[in-house]
């Protein structure tokens, strides 16, 4: 699994040569409600088995969570399902509101 910051995690949303990365937030509804990275994908955390047919194993899954430790684990059993381009937000969204966009709301 890489890991990447906020900071790097905003650079390579705006490259546009580059391919986005497919956005999976594991966190609860009403922490998505709250705030979350435009483009991401709310896939909770407990519900990852039943959905991950829904994720392209070609594509780089950056899995962000409120601090980082939901998206590591989510991270980590994708890797030992076969997932093989995988990353996890250092700090989670909460350091995507403080390092990258400081009008997100925090909780």
């Amino acid at each position: 699994m890489q890991h990447l910051t906020a900071p790097e995690l905003a650079d390579w949303l705006a490259d546009s040569g580059r391919p986005a990365p497919f956005l999976l937030d594991v966190r609860e509804g009403w922490e998505f409600e709250t705030c979350h990275i435009a483009g991401s994908t709310l896939m909770p955390m407990n519900t990852v088995p039943a959905r991950v047919n829904e994720l392209d194993e070609e594509t780089a899954i950056v899995c962000i969570c409120h601090h980082g430790a939901r998206s590591m684990q989510v991270a980590a059993w994708l890797e030992r399902y076969g997932f093989s381009n995988i990353t996890n937000l250092t700090g989670g969204i909460h350091a995507w509101a403080v390092q990258v966009d400081s009008a997100m709301p925090k909780y």
